[in-house]
C-alpha cells in the first residue's frame, strides 16, 4: 500500500511581477506542483502586478516525493487566437458537441485572450460512445461566423483519462485553408460521469429511513441515518448531495421538517452564536440550494430592474483610491481629469442611487418572498432563540441567522455574480464586475447588520457606511416581518404549489410563426414577438409594454421539439405543438438567438408542460410546405410523426422537476463512499462495553438507537448493491444475444 504525507499550502499573493502584455500589466494565476505534476492552481487575477489569492490547498504527498514547486504564469501567454476581424481581434464563441447534442457559451466581444469560466452539461442518448468536440468561432454580425479552431477527445480519451489542461487548435479535417499552426489554445476540464438510476421501488427502503429521520422526535437527530449521512459527506460532495436532499424532501412535502431537523444539529454544536452557519455545513448548503429551488423567481423580481440597470447605464464608480482611475474623466469629456475627493463624492453618488432601489425593493418584498421560504425562516428563527436565549444574544443573533443565509448567501452572489443566477445572459465586462463588487460588499455589510464596518483592511469604503447604518434598522423591521407569517410548516403541500403558478418562467424576445401561411414568405412569416412562461400560460406581445395579444395554455401542450434547419432554412428553430378542445393540434414555430437560448426555452417549455396528459410520442422535426412535409416527405398534413419526441430532455438549472429515482441514486452513491466507515462504526458500537460508556458519557439508548441505524443503512446498501448487479447481468445478457437474439 502507498503512503503519503499531507501538507497544507495558502497561496497569498504576488508582488512586483513583471508585465507580459502590450498594455503593461499582467493576468496572473499561480501553479503548485509536485514532481512536474500540477496539483494545485489558483484563480487568475486580471490586470494586476501585485496580485493577492489567499487561496489554500492540502497536498497530499508521496514520501519519496523530490521536489515542491511554485509557479506565477500569466494567462494570455499560452497562446493568441487568431484574429479575425478588421479590427485585428475577434468575437470567439465556442460549440461543445457530444453524439446528438451542443450546447454554446457565451460571446465575448473583441478579444484574442477569451476568459469564459462557464459549465456546459451534456447528456448523451443510450448508444455507441461518442466524441466530445469543441470548436472556437468568432461571431459575425452580417455574413457567416469564422471558423477558429477546434479540438477533439475520443471515446477512449475521455473514458481512461478525462482531458483538462491546454490542448493546441486544430483545423477542420480537409479544412481548404493551413492554419499555419497559429490558432492558439483552449483549456479545458472534463468530467464523465455514468450513473444507473433503477426502478422507484428499488429505493423505497433507502427513502422510508431518510424521511424517518426527520419525522422523528429532537432526541433521535444524533442516531438517524440522516445523520450518519451528514457525517459521511466530505465537503467537496455537500453541494451536490444538499440539492437532492432538498428535492428529495421537496417532493415529500417534507422540505421544511428536513431544513428544521439540519438546523437543530446544527444550533445543537454551536458554541458561539457568531459563528452560527458560518461554515459551509450540510445545513448551510441545504438552505442555500432551498432558497435557490424555490426562491429564484422572487430573487430576479426582486434584483433584475438595478442589475438590468447597472450593465446598461455602465458608470464608472471607484471608492479605493489605490484603484482609482483619475485621468478617466480627462478621456471621455476632455474637460480635464478629477481629483481623489471629487472621484469618491462621484462614486459615492452612483453607489448610493444603486443601493437605494435595492434595500427597497428588499424591504419592501415581504409579500412577495415565497411562503416556504418565510416559513423556512420562521423556523430557523425560533431555534436559535432557543439555543441563545442570553439577553446579549438577543439582539442580534435572531437577525444575522437569516440575513447571513438571505444577504450574503442569496442577493449578495447574485449581485455579484448575475450570470451564474440568470439575471443576465452574459458575463459583465472588467468596469462592470467592479461596479458589482462595490455592490455587493455593501449588501453584505448590511446583511451584516453594520456589525464589521471599520474593520478589516477596507477602510476605503468608510465614505459608505453612513448610508449602510440607515439601512440596518430597515432590513431589522423586515425581517421581524419576514417570520410573521402563519404555519409551521408546509407538510402536505405538493411540490409544484412551492412555484405560483402565475411566477414567470422565462421571457424574452423571439422570432414567432404560425402554421404554414398561405402564399406567404418564410422571412415574412417569422414576427418578433415578446415571450412569457409561467406555469399556466405562454404568452406574446409586441414587446414588453404591451398587452399580451395572444396566449396558449400551458395545460395544452403535447409537444416541445427541435425544428430541422432545412425546412425553414433557419437555424435554432423549436415547434410547441398544441391540442384544442376539438382534439385538432396545432403547431406554433418559434426561433430563437443561438443553440443556448434555443435549449434553455426547450428545457423551460418540456418542465412547465411535464404534468401533461396525452403527450405525443411523435412528431415532425420537419414543417408542412408546398403540400408534404420536409421531413419524410409525407403529403398529408395529418400523418403520423416520423420522429419520435424527447419531452424528458431538459438541462439542469433550478427550476429543473422533481425526480426522485435519479435523486435517490445520488444519495446511495454517497453513501457507497462511506460504506467501510459505516462498517467501522457498527464494529466499534458494537464492541463497545458499558465501561467506555461510562468514560465518554455515551448514552446506552442513543448508543443502540446508532448501531441500529448503521445496520438498516447497510442492508439498504446490500439491497441496493443486488439490484444494480441484477440489471448489469440483465444488460450483458441482452448484450450476449445481440439484435437476432428471440
Amino acid at each position: 500500500m502507498a503512503k503519503s504525507s499531507s501538507l497544507n499550502v495558502r497561496v497569498v499573493e504576488g508582488r512586483a511581477l513583471p508585465a507580459k502584455d502590450v498594455s503593461g500589466s499582467s493576468d496572473p494565476y499561480c501553479l503548485v506542483k509536485v514532481d512536474d505534476e500540477v496539483v494545485a492552481r489558483t484563480a487568475t487575477v486580471w490586470r494586476s502586478l501585485g496580485p493577492f489569492w489567499g487561496e489554500e490547498y492540502t497536498v497530499h504527498l508521496p514520501l519519496d516525493f523530490h521536489q515542491l514547486a511554485f509557479y506565477v504564469l500569466d494567462e494570455d501567454t499560452v497562446g493568441d487566437l487568431a484574429p479575425r476581424d478588421i479590427s485585428g481581434t475577434s468575437d470567439p464563441f465556442a460549440r461543445v458537441f457530444w453524439g446528438s447534442q451542443s450546447l454554446e457559451t457565451s460571446t465575448i466581444k473583441k478579444t484574442r485572450f477569451p476568459h469564459w469560466d462557464e459549465v456546459l452539461e451534456l447528456r448523451e442518448m443510450p448508444g455507441a460512445p461518442s466524441p466530445l468536440r469543441v470548436e472556437l468561432w468568432d461571431w459575425d454580425m452580417v455574413g457567416k461566423n469564422d471558423f477558429l479552431g477546434m479540438v477533439e477527445f475520443s471515446p477512449k480519451t475521455l473514458q481512461q483519462k478525462p482531458p483538462k489542461g491546454w490542448f493546441r487548435l486544430l483545423p477542420f479535417p480537409r479544412a481548404e485553408e493551413d492554419s499555419g499552426g497559429n490558432l492558439g489554445a483552449l483549456r479545458v476540464k472534463v468530467r464523465l460521469i455514468e450513473d444507473r438510476v433503477l426502478p422507484s421501488q428499488c429505493y423505497q427502503p433507502l427513502m422510508e429511513l431518510l424521511m424517518e429521520s426527520v419525522q422523528g422526535p429532537a432526541e433521535e437527530d444524533t442516531a438517524s441515518p440522516l445523520a450518519l449521512l451528514e457525517e459521511l459527506t466530505l465537503g467537496d460532495c455537500r453541494q451536490d448531495l444538499a440539492t437532492k436532499l432538498v428535492k428529495l424532501f421537496l417532493g415529500r412535502g417534507l422540505a421544511g421538517r428536513f431544513l428544521d431537523y439540519l438546523t437543530r444539529r446544527e444550533v445543537a454544536r454551536t458554541m458561539d452564536p457568531n459563528t452560527l452557519f458560518r461554515s459551509n455545513s450540510l445545513a448551510s448548503k441545504s438552505m442555500e440550494q432551498f432558497m435557490k429551488l424555490v426562491g429564484m423567481p422572487y430573487l430576479h423580481e426582486v434584483l433584475k430592474p438595478v442589475i438590468s440597470r447597472v450593465f446598461e447605464e455602465k458608470k464608472y464608480m471607484e471608492l479605493d483610491p489605490c484603484k482609482m482611475d483619475l485621468g478617466r474623466t480627462r478621456r471621455i469629456s476632455f474637460k480635464g481629469a478629477l481629483s481623489e475627493e471629487q472621484m469618491r463624492e462621484t462614486s459615492l453618488g452612483l453607489l448610493t442611487g444603486y443601493l437605494g432601489p435595492i434595500v427597497d425593493a428588499i424591504v419592501g418584498s415581504v409579500g412577495r418572498c415565497p411562503p416556504a421560504m418565510r416559513l423556512a425562516f420562521k423556523q430557523l428563527h425560533r431555534r436559535v432563540e432557543e439555543r441563545f436565549p442570553q439577553a446579549e444574544h438577543q439582539q442580534d443573533v435572531k437577525y444575522l441567522a437569516i440575513s447571513g443565509f438571505l444577504f450574503l448567501r442569496f442577493f449578495a452572489p447574485a449581485i455579484l455574480t448575475p450570470k451564474l443566477f440568470d439575471l443576465r445572459d452574459q458575463h459583465a465586462d472588467p468596469q462592470t464586475s467592479r461596479s458589482l463588487l462595490l455592490l455587493a460588499k455593501a449588501v453584505q455589510s448590511i446583511g451584516n447588520l453594520g456589525q464589521q464596518l471599520g474593520q478589516g483592511k477596507e477602510l476605503w469604503m468608510a465614505p459608505l457606511h453612513p448610508f449602510l447604518l440607515q439601512c440596518v434598522s430597515r432590513v431589522r423591521d423586515f425581517l421581524d416581518r419576514l417570520v410573521d407569517v402563519d404555519g409551521d410548516e408546509e407538510a402536505g403541500v405538493p411540490a409544484r404549489a412551492l412555484f405560483p403558478p402565475s411566477a414567470i418562467v422565462r421571457e424574452g424576445y423571439l422570432l414567432k410563426r404560425k402554421e404554414e401561411p398561405a402564399g406567404l414568405a418564410t422571412r415574412f412569416a417569422f414576427k418578433k414577438r415578446y415571450v412569457w412562461l409561467s406555469g399556466e400560460t405562454l404568452s406574446f406581445s409586441k414587446s414588453p409594454e404591451w398587452q399580451m395579444c395572444h396566449s396558449i395554455p400551458v395545460s395544452h401542450i403535447r409537444a416541445v421539439e427541435r425544428v430541422d434547419e432545412g425546412a425553414f432554412q433557419l437555424p435554432h428553430v423549436m415547434q410547441v405543438v398544441t391540442q384544442d378542445g376539438t382534439g385538432a393540434l396545432h403547431t406554433t414555430y418559434l426561433q430563437c438567438k443561438n443553440v443556448n437560448e434555443l435549449n434553455q426555452w426547450l428545457s423551460a417549455l418540456r418542465k412547465a408542460s411535464a404534468p401533461n396528459p396525452n403527450k405525443l410520442a411523435a412528431c415532425h422535426p420537419g414543417a408542412f410546405r408546398s403540400a408534404r412535409w420536409t421531413c419524410c416527405l409525407q403529403a398529408e398534413r395529418s400523418a403520423a410523426g416520423c420522429s419520435r419526441t424527447h419531452s424528458a430532455v431538459t438541462l439542469g438549472d433550478w427550476s429543473d422537476p422533481l425526480d426522485p429515482d435519479a435523486e435517490a441514486q445520488t444519495v446511495y452513491r454517497q453513501l457507497l463512499l462511506g460504506r467501510d466507515q459505516l462498517r467501522l462504526k457498527l464494529l466499534e458500537d458494537s464492541n463497545m462495553d458499558t465501561t467506555l460508556e461510562a468514560d465518554t458519557g455515551a448514552c446506552p439508548e442513543v448508543l443502540a438507537r446508532q448501531r441500529a441505524a448503521t445496520a438498516r443503512l447497510l442492508e439498504v446498501l446490500a439491497d441496493l448493491d443486488r439490484a444494480h448487479e441484477e440489471f448489469q447481468q440483465q444488460e450483458r445478457g441482452k448484450a450476449a444475444l445481440g439484435p437476432l437474439g428471440p
